[in-house]
C-alpha cells in the first residue's frame, strides 16, 4: 500500500484540448517524445488516484495523460445542447477523441472503475488503439442488455447506491450532500485505505463541475436500462451490447478487499480476452488500486510498455 495517503502531491499542470463535444481537462507529464499512457479515473474519483504513480512511470520515460472525465474538474460541454450522457459509450469515445486531439496513435490505457470502462471499450471497439490494457475488476464493458436481471442478495446491497440514483430522491441526495455521500463510497469500497479528509479534500473540489450531477444519474439510470442513451452513440453502444471480446495485452488488477466488486467477480473473466492475459490480485487493496497501491499499478502499466521491451 502506499506509505502515506495524506502526503502532499506535486502541483499538476492543467491542460486543455478541444474535441468534437468537449473541452477536456487533463494533465500531462514525462517526456513528451515518450511512450504515451492515458490514465482513467472512476466515480467519485479524479486525477489524485494517479498521483503517486504518474512519478514512477514518468521516470521510466513514458509520457502520462490523466484526464478529468466528463462531469469532472475543469472538463466542460461545448454546447448546453449536449446531452449530459455518462453512458458507457460517451466515456469510451471521450477517450478515443481525446487520443485524436493530443495526436496519439495508441497507448498503453489504463483505469479504474470508469475509467476502466472506458478503456475496454477503446480498447473492444479500436484495439489498434491500445498498445496494452490495465483494468481493474476485469471485464468492464456492461451488458446493458440484460440489466433488468438480477443479481444475487450480495450483489445487490453493494449497489445501494445505484439504486439510490434511480430515484429523484437520489439526485437530489447526490446534489445536496455530494461531499458525504462520496466520501462514504470511498470508506466503504476501499476498507483498508488509511486516506485522510485533507487527501479526500483534494479530490472532491472536481465534483463541483455543473454537469457533475447529470452525468453521474445519467450513467446509473442508463446501465439498469431506466434512462435512453445519446443517439449520437447508439452504433457503439450496440456494438458493446455483443459483449465484444479484447485482443490486446491485458493486466486485469483486482483488490483482494475490494468491497463494491469482490475479488472473486473477475475470475472468470479471462474469457473476454483473447489476446495475452495475466489477473493479477492486490493483498489489503480496495476499490481504488492506482491510489492504494502505486507501485503495484505503475509495475502493471510498465510491463505492457516498449519499456517492458
Amino acid at each position: 500500500m502506499s506509505g502515506d495517503a495524506s502526503r502532499e502531491p506535486a502541483v499538476a499542470q492543467i491542460h486543455h484540448i478541444t474535441t468534437p463535444l468537449l473541452n477536456i481537462a487533463y494533465e500531462e507529464s514525462g517526456p513528451a517524445a515518450g511512450p504515451p499512457a492515458m490514465l482513467l479515473h472512476g466515480f467519485p474519483y479524479d486525477p489524485r488516484a494517479y498521483d503517486e504513480v504518474v512519478p514512477i512511470l514518468n521516470a521510466a520515460g513514458l509520457r502520462t495523460i490523466v484526464p478529468y472525465l466528463r462531469g469532472y474538474g475543469e472538463t466542460k460541454f461545448l454546447s448546453a445542447e449536449t446531452m449530459r450522457s455518462g453512458e458507457q459509450a460517451a466515456i469510451g469515445q471521450d477517450l478515443a477523441d481525446l487520443m485524436d486531439a493530443l495526436n496519439i496513435k495508441d497507448a498503453v490505457l489504463a483505469g479504474f472503475d470508469w475509467g476502466a470502462r472506458a478503456a475496454c471499450v477503446v480498447a473492444a471497439a479500436w484495439p489498434e488503439r491500445a498498445r496494452g490494457l490495465v483494468t481493474c475488476a476485469g471485464y468492464q464493458i456492461q451488458d446493458i442488455a440484460n440489466a433488468k436481471a438480477p443479481a444475487d442478495p450480495d450483489s445487490e446491497w453493494r449497489y445501494w447506491y445505484q439504486y439510490y440514483f434511480q430515484t429523484e430522491r437520489g439526485r437530489a441526495g447526490l446534489a445536496k450532500n455530494r461531499d458525504g455521500l462520496c466520501m462514504l463510497l470511498w470508506r466503504q469500497w476501499s476498507p483498508t485505505w488509511p486516506f485522510d479528509a485533507t487527501l479526500y479534500q483534494r479530490t472532491a473540489g472536481s465534483f463541483d463541475n455543473a454537469d457533475f450531477i447529470d452525468v453521474v444519474i445519467h450513467s446509473y439510470r442508463h446501465r439498469m436500462g431506466n434512462m435512453a442513451g445519446d443517439p449520437r452513440y447508439a452504433r457503439l453502444e450496440a456494438a458493446l451490447s455483443t459483449q465484444p471480446t479484447i485482443s490486446v495485452p491485458t493486466f486485469t488488477i483486482h483488490g483482494a478487499v475490494d468491497a463494491v466488486n469482490p475479488v472473486g467477480r473477475s475470475e472468470g473473466h479471462g474469457k473476454y480476452f483473447t489476446g495475452p492475459y495475466e489477473r493479477r490480485v492486490f493483498q489489503n487493496v480496495g476499490h481504488n488500486p492506482p491510489a492504494e497501491d502505486p507501485q503495484a499499478f505503475a509495475k502493471a502499466v510498465l510491463a505492457l510498455s516498449p519499456m517492458a521491451a
